[in-house]
């Protein structure tokens, strides 16, 4: 008994002193003290020790586990002070050393304007209503007073997701929300996310609208141009002038197209407003009438305007950006030039 004792001592601290880290050196510990190790065959053989030769067994074998176990816990703690030396010298900081910059992040530039447009309108009493980028045929269309047989119903500009459901390809679904649910004065921003299938070089499949609605007594086209010249002066600069051109819209009557007097040569000709001297940036006009009543408000007691304009054309406009996948590939040296 004594030289099997002796025998596994040798043999424990031989692997032990292989064991390069503490958790090398549990899986030796386990090899003799774990449930399935020599140490603990050693007690379960004691049924095959003779009765009166049991207690010096049981003695011998208690006495070889607490040396072991001593044995390993004087090398566990070694190890783990080795350890312990080493990860404190790998985390150690050179405070001469200068320091690492982190780069600071900046807002999209069509974040920055959306939230610059909604600063502009929310100071004219505008408020901010977004309605869901799934809608259904009734307020993308029929409801605007979009005949069954219009252009912007062609399967090649719409995305449709059924018979009934599609992507909105305007946020003006959202006015019609709100007048349905909400008597005048009405005067609110729809911003958010629309769908056309159309892909080029300043159009996009998803890009971002700004739709705006006022109801009220009184509402004149007056009313609209006094407004978009606000919006134009704050936007662009303090010279800027808006006009007003005919145009079509189902959903309002009159409908104007809206340009803006080019910021870039104030007005005299140059490229980017291709020698007119306007750039056109929106459409507009009053609420038609059939589209008032859709929402059971009375035309002949209230009139409106409205206006949508793509936020993607405002930024490019604002910041001189002659491709509009520039603003979705997130090329990082394209956004840093938009920090402040």
């Amino acid at each position: 008994m004594e030289q099997d004792t002796q025998k596994i001592v040798e043999e424990a601290e031989a692997e032990a002193a292989k064991a390069a880290d503490s958790r090398a050196l549990y899986e030796v510990k386990m090899k003799f003290l774990g449930r399935a190790g020599k140490v603990t065959a050693l007690l379960k053989g004691m049924r095959e020790v003779a009765a009166e030769l049991r207690p010096a067994f049981g003695k011998k074998v208690n006495e070889l586990r607490e040396t072991l176990e001593a044995k390993f816990a004087a090398l566990e703690e070694k190890l783990k002070k080795k350890e312990m030396a080493a990860k404190l010298s790998g985390e150690q900081i050179d405070v001469t050393m200068p320091g690492r910059r982190r780069a600071q992040g900046t807002l999209h530039p069509v974040t920055r304007v959306k939230n610059e447009l909604i600063d502009i309108f929310a100071g004219m009493g505008f408020e901010v209503f977004e309605g869901p980028e799934i809608e259904t045929d009734y307020y993308n269309f029929t409801a605007l007073n979009t005949p069954a047989d219009h252009p912007a119903r062609d399967m090649q500009d719409t995305f449709y997701l059924g018979e009934k459901f599609l992507l909105r390809t305007q946020t003006s679904a959202g006015q019609i929300r709100v007048m349905e649910n909400k008597k005048p004065p009405i005067k609110i921003l729809c911003p958010g996310k629309v769908f056309r299938s159309d892909d080029d070089a300043t159009h996009s499949p998803m890009f971002h609208q700004m739709e705006g609605l006022v109801v009220d007594k009184h509402i004149t086209l007056c009313d609209l141009q006094g407004m978009l010249d606000e919006f134009a002066r704050t936007m662009f600069s303090q010279s800027s002038k808006t006009r007003l051109r005919p145009s079509y819209f189902p959903f309002t009557e009159p409908s104007v197209e809206v340009d803006v007097s080019c910021a870039s040569c104030g007005g005299k000709g140059c490229s980017l407003c291709k020698g007119t001297g306007w750039i056109e940036v929106l459409g507009a006009g009053m609420v038609n009438r059939r589209v008032l009543e859709n929402c059971g408000i009375d035309p002949d007691k209230y009139t409106g305007f409205a206006f949508g304009m793509g936020i993607e054309r405002i930024a490019m406009l604002k910041y001189g950006i002659n491709n509009i996948k520039l603003l979705t590939e997130n090329d990082v040296r394209f956004l840093e030039q938009f920090k402040d």
